[in-house]
C-alpha cells in the first residue's frame, strides 16, 4: 500500500538521504533524524544505509549502564538485523522521545495543576506535558519501560516496509517474507536491508505494526541455557566497549574546538555564599592565562591549559561570605529534634496503622550525607557565536540544562544547542545543571569557546548529596516474638521535591528548600512499604528543613530505608531466637519470588544460619518502578578489626523479571553491589563552616581493588515485566554487612556508613 500525504511526510533531508515520518510519532512531529547521503530514516528511531548499516537513535544518557546497547538490541531483535551492522547515535532533543513513565512517576516534582490526572504514563496530561517540555530525562531505571515498546513498534514497522518492498520485487505476499540477520528472504529469494531501504520508504506500515510474538529476551534464557554459565559467547556484546577499550570513546572532556580555552572554578562554602574578594594581581605571573570571570557566587579563571587556570585560582585566593553556613552539628541537631518531636505526615498505612500500637521496643538509625563520587567530574564545553550557544556536556536532563543556560545569558531556547555526551559515571549527579549555566556565562564573557572542568574538590563541594536522615522504628510483638505492628518515623528533608524545584523551576538550592519546607515527600521513605506481611503498619515522614541542599543518588531512598528495615528485622529475629532466613520467609507469603531469592542466596553463600561468630548476615529487598518489580537477597561475610571492616564475600540472588541482556544485567548488578559496599563503608562527608570534610576521593573511604570481596550473583529470570538492574544491587548490601558484623562481633551498628561512630 502506497503512502498518502495524509499519513506520511517524505522528502529530501539535508544530507541527501530520505526522511520518512508517519503516525507513530506523537502529535504532529516530523522525524527528528537527519539522514546522511545514502541513508533512509524510519520514524524517529532508526536509519538504514545502502550498505546495510542500521543506526539507532538513543534519547538516554549513556553513563555506563549500557542503554546505548539495550535499545539497539531491542530494535535489532524486532527488526531482524545483523548485530554486526548495528550502530548508535545520541538522539536529538525532541518531544518525539518523551519519557512518559518517568514523567508520571515524577508528577509530584513538576507539580501538575491536577495531580490526580497525571499519575499514569498513559494520561493525557502526562503526555502533553512530557512532549511539550521535551522531557527525556534518564533516571530511576525507567529507560526500558519508556522506550522498549516505541523501539519495537518502530522496528516492526520498518521490517514490514522492507518486506513489502521485497515482496513487490518478487511478486509475492509480503506476509510470506521473513526478515532475519539483515536479509529479507522468501524461499530462494534474498535481499539485504540496504538494498531495500530506499524502496521501502514508498510503503506505509500496517497499523498496528506486526510485532514479533515474544518480547526481546537474552538468548541464553530464551534457549533454556544455564543462566549461571559464563563460558558461552555473549549474544549481544556492548556497542561502546571496543572504543572504551582503545581510548577512542569520546567523553565531554575530549571535546576540542578551534581557539578553545580551559576554565577552572572556585565556589563558595555551602550554602548561598557570595564572592567578596580575590587578589587578581597574584595571577599576573602565571603563563598561559587568558582571562578571569567573576560570578556572584564563584570565580573562574581561563587559560590555554587547565592546570594554569587552576593554579591561578589558588594564588588569587577567592574569599566568600556565606549567609547559611552548613555545619554537621546543625544537621544532626535538626534531625534529632525532628525524629523525636517533629510533626509527621503519614505516607503509608496498613491495617490499623498505629491506632492500637503499643511498642515493645524501638531502635534508632542514622544516615550521614553521601557523595556520588563520579569518576568524571563536571565538564562542559560552551561556544557562543553569532547569538547561538552550543553546549557539549553529559546531562541526564538535557532540556532542563538547555533552558537554564539560555535563561542565564538571555537567549531563546531555540538559540541553544546541546550535544549530548556520555558520562563517566553519574549515579544521578548529572541530573543537576549548574555547570551548564557557568560555562555559558564564562564563554559569553571571554568571547571564545571554553571548556569548564570542575576539580574534584569543587565536585564534592557543589554536590547535592543523598540526604541525611534519622529514623525510629518500633515494633509490637506477639507472644511468640513475631511482629504484630510496626511504626516507622523518618526525619529527612523532602529531597526529591527540592530537586524538582531545581530541575523544573530552575530555582536556586536555598529557594528550593524554602519552597518545599514542611511538605511530606513519599519518595523520601520509598522502600518502607515493605513486602513483609506485617498486619498493622504506619510509616511517617518528618520533613526537616536543613541548610544543606540534597538531591538524587543511585537507589535513592532505598539505599537508606533498606538498611533501616533489614537491620531492624534482623534484630527482631535475634530477640525472638529465630533463624534470620526462615523468620523473613514466614512473613513473605505474598511474595514467592522474593522467598525464592532468599533461598537461592542462602544456598549460593552456604548459609549456616547466621550463628554468632560466623560473620554471615542476610538482607533482602524489593523495588517497584512503573508496574515492574525487582527483587534481591544478599548474604555478606564480614569481620571488623583495627583496619576497619573487611568484607570477604557477597552472594546475591536477583530477580529482575524478563532479562533482555544478561551480560549488561550482571555488570549492573555487580556494579550496584560495589556501589552499595561503598555506601556501607564510606562515601559520606561532614560539613565544617560550609566546606565538606571530604574534599578528595581519598577522604571518602571508598573500597579499592584490594578491598573487593568475592562477589557471586545468581540472576533469576521470571515472566514478570523487565526491571532495570542498575539500582537493585545497591540497597541490601549495607544491612547484610551490618548483620554480618553483628554475627562476627556481637555489636549492632545502626549508622551509615558503618563504623563511622567507631566500635
Amino acid at each position: 500500500m502506497k503512502l498518502t500525504r495524509r499519513n506520511v511526510l517524505a522528502g529530501a533531508a539535508v544530507g541527501g538521504g530520505l526522511l520518512v515520518a508517519w503516525s507513530l510519532l506523537p502529535r504532529d512531529y516530523d522525524s527528528p533524524l537527519d539522514p546522511s547521503e545514502g541513508e533512509t530514516a524510519f520514524d524517529a528511531w532508526l536509519k538504514i544505509a545502502s550498505d546495510g548499516v542500521i543506526t539507532v537513535s538513543v534519547p538516554q544518557l549513556e553513563m555506563g549502564q549500557g542503554i546505548t546497547t539495550l535499545l539497539p538490541q531491542v530494535m535489532a531483535m524486532e527488526l531482524g538485523a545483523d548485530w554486526r551492522q548495528v550502530a548508535v547515535e545520541p538522539a536529538p532533543v525532541s518531544g518525539a522521545y518523551a519519557n512518559l513513565p518517568l514523567a508520571a512517576r515524577w508528577a509530584p516534582l513538576w507539580r501538575p495543576a491536577i495531580p490526580a490526572l497525571a499519575d499514569d504514563a498513559d494520561d493525557f496530561m502526562v503526555r502533553r506535558w512530557a512532549e511539550g517540555s521535551r522531557f527525556t530525562a534518564t533516571a530511576d531505571g525507567m529507560s526500558m519501560a519508556a522506550y522498549e515498546m516505541p523501539c519495537r513498534l518502530a522496528a516492526a514497522s520498518a521490517r514490514a516496509m522492507l518486506e513489502m518492498a521485497a515482496a513487490e520485487r518478487w511478486g509475492v505476499d509480503w506476509e510470506a517474507c521473513d526478515a532475519s540477520d539483515g536479509f529479507v528472504t522468501h524461499g530462494e529469494n534474498r535481499l539485504t536491508f540496504g538494498e531495500l531501504a530506499l524502496e521501502a520508504a514508498d510503503f506505509s506500515p500496517p497499523d498496528p505494526p506486526p510485532l514479533r510474538p515474544e518480547p526481546p529476551r537474552d538468548p541464553s534464557f530464551a534457549a533454556g541455557a544455564d543462566a549461571d554459565d559464563d563460558s558461552g559467547e555473549i549474544a549481544f556484546p556492548r556497542l561502546d566497549l571496543p572504543s572504551k577499550i582503545d581510548g577512542s570513546f569520546q567523553f565531554a572532556g575530549d571535546v576540542r574546538l578551534p581557539d578553545m580555552v580551559y576554565a577552572a572554578i572556585r565556589h563558595g562554602p555551602r550554602d548561598r555564599s557570595e564572592l567578596i574578594g580575590f587578589d587578581v594581581e597574584r595571577a599576573g605571573g602565571i603563563r598561559d592565562m587568558v582571562g578571569i570571570v567573576r560570578g556572584k557566587r564563584w570565580l573562574a579563571a581561563a587559560a590555554t591549559n587547565w592546570w594554569a587556570a587552576e593554579q591561578a585560582l589558588t594564588v588569587m585566593n577567592p574569599r566568600f561570605a556565606a549567609e547559611n553556613i552548613v555545619r554537621s552539628e546543625r544537621i544532626e541537631t535538626a534531625l534529632d529534634n525532628g525524629v523525636r518531636r517533629g510533626a509527621a505526615q503519614r505516607i503509608v498505612e496498613r491495617g490499623q496503622g498505629d491506632a492500637a500500637y503499643t511498642p515493645d521496643f524501638a531502635l534508632r538509625y542514622d544516615i550521614a550525607p553521601a557523595i556520588h563520587a563520579t569518576p568524571e567530574t563536571a565538564t562542559v564545553t560552551a561556544r557562543l557565536l553569532a547569538g547561538r550557544l552550543e553546549l557539549w556536556m553529559a546531562s541526564q536532563a538535557p532540556e532542563a540544562a538547555r533552558a537554564a543556560a539560555a535563561k542565564a545569558i538571555g537567549l531563546s531556547l531555540g538559540d541553544v544547542v546541546l550535544y549530548p555526551m556520555p558520562a563517566g559515571g553519574s549515579f544521578d549527579r548529572r541530573l543537576e545543571h549548574e555547570q551548564a549555566i557557568e560555562a555559558a556565562l564564562i564563554a559569553r564573557e571571554l568571547g571564545r569557546p571554553v571548556q569548564l572542568v570542575w576539580s574534584r574538590a569543587e565536585e564534592q563541594l557543589a554536590a547535592h548529596p543523598r540526604p541525611p536522615a534519622a529514623a525510629l522504628i518500633g515494633a509490637q510483638l506477639t507472644q511468640e516474638g513475631r511482629i504484630a505492628a510496626m511504626r516507622v518515623r523518618v526525619a529527612t528533608p523532602p529531597a526529591a521535591k527540592e530537586f524538582g524545584c531545581r530541575l523544573f523551576d530552575n530555582k536556586t538550592s536555598w529557594s528550593a528548600i524554602e519552597e518545599v519546607a514542611g511538605e511530606g515527600d513519599p519518595m523520601a521513605v520509598e522502600g518502607l512499604d515493605m513486602p513483609y506481611a506485617v498486619p498493622d503498619l504506619a510509616v511517617d515522614h518528618i520533613p526537616v528543613k536543613l541548610p544543606l541542599p540534597s538531591g538524587r543518588m543511585r537507589a535513592n531512598a532505598h539505599g537508606m530505608t533498606c538498611f533501616m528495615l533489614e537491620s531492624f528485622i534482623d534484630e527482631v529475629a535475634v530477640r525472638g531466637g529465630f533463624e534470620p532466613v526462615s523468620f523473613r520467609i514466614a512473613m513473605l507469603g505474598q511474595d514467592a519470588l522474593l522467598v525464592d531469592c532468599l533461598q537461592r542466596a542462602a544456598r549460593l553463600s552456604e548459609w549456616d544460619g547466621g550463628a554468632r561468630g560466623t560473620g554471615q548476615g542476610i538482607a533482602c529487598h524489593r523495588m517497584e518502578r512503573g508496574g515492574a518489580r525487582g527483587r534481591v537477597a544478599v548474604v555478606a561475610t564480614a569481620a571488623a578489626g583495627e583496619g576497619g571492616v573487611r568484607v570477604s564475600r557477597i552472594a546475591a540472588a536477583v530477580n529482575i523479571g524478563r532479562v533482555v541482556n544478561r551480560d549488561i544485567a550482571m555488570q549492573q548488578i555487580e556494579g550496584g553491589i560495589v556501589f552499595g559496599l561503598s555506601l556501607a563503608l564510606g562515601s559520606a562527608t561532614g560539613y565544617d563552616e560550609g566546606w565538606p570534610t571530604a574534599a578528595r576521593l581519598a577522604d571518602l573511604n571508598l573500597p579499592t581493588l584490594a578491598d573487593m570481596p568475592r562477589i557471586s550473583v545468581e540472576l533469576v529470570e521470571s515472566e514478570e515485566e523487565s526491571f532495570d538492574p542498575g539500582e537493585i544491587g545497591v540497597p541490601a548490601v549495607a544491612p547484610a554487612i551490618a548483620n554480618a558484623l553483628f554475627s562476627a562481633t556481637g555489636l549492632r551498628l545502626r549508622r551509615l556508613p558503618l563504623l563511622s561512630g567507631g566500635l
